[in-house]
C-alpha cells in the first residue's frame, strides 16, 4: 500500500489501535494528520466496535472505506468487500469436492472473485461529500 500511495504522490498515515480505549486518540491523530480518507482494516475489534467507529468517522467528517457491508448499513460511508453469498457458495463447492473423495490438500486455494461496492448517500451528505455519478453507477447497493 505504501508503494501505491507514494507512486501517486500521496502520503499514508497508519493509525494502530489494539483496544477500544485507543479509538478517540487514534481519530484525533488521524484528524490532526489532515487525513483525506480512512481505510479501515479487517479486525474483529472493529466489528465489535462498529457503531462507535462509524460515529467517530462521521463526527470527524472523515470519508471511510469499511471492510464489510454492515458498517455501511450502520451509517458508514462505503465498503468494498467480497460478496458473502458467493464466498459461501465457494465453500459449498469445496465441501462437495471433499465429500466426493478429493483430498483437501490437493485442492487449490480460491480467492474471492466477486466484490460488492456499497455506498451510503445519507452519510455522504452528513460529512459534506458528493459522490460522483460514475461511482454511484458502479455501486452494487446504494443506501439512501
Amino acid at each position: 500500500m505504501q508503494e501505491a500511495v507514494r507512486a501517486r504522490g500521496l502520503a499514508l498515515y497508519v493509525a494502530s489501535v489494539s483496544n477500544e480505549r485507543e479509538f478517540d486518540g487514534a481519530f484525533a491523530a488521524i484528524t490532526q494528520a489532515g487525513t483525506d480518507v480512512l481505510l479501515e482494516g479487517n479486525d474483529t475489534l472493529f466489528l465489535d466496535r462498529r457503531k462507535e467507529i462509524v460515529a467517530l468517522t462521521i463526527s470527524h467528517r472523515i470519508p471511510t472505506i469499511f471492510f464489510e457491508r454492515e458498517s455501511v448499513v450502520e451509517g458508514g460511508l462505503m465498503s468494498y468487500d467480497a460478496d458473502l453469498a458467493d464466498s459461501f457458495r465457494q465453500v459449498g463447492v469445496y465441501v462437495g469436492r471433499v465429500l466426493k473423495g478429493e483430498r483437501p490438500a490437493d485442492l487449490p486455494v480460491v480467492q474471492p472473485t466477486k466484490f460488492d461496492l456499497v455506498l451510503n448517500l445519507k452519510t455522504a451528505r452528513a460529512i459534506g461529500l458528493e459522490i460522483p455519478p460514475a461511482l454511484l453507477a458502479l455501486a452494487d447497493e446504494v443506501i439512501e
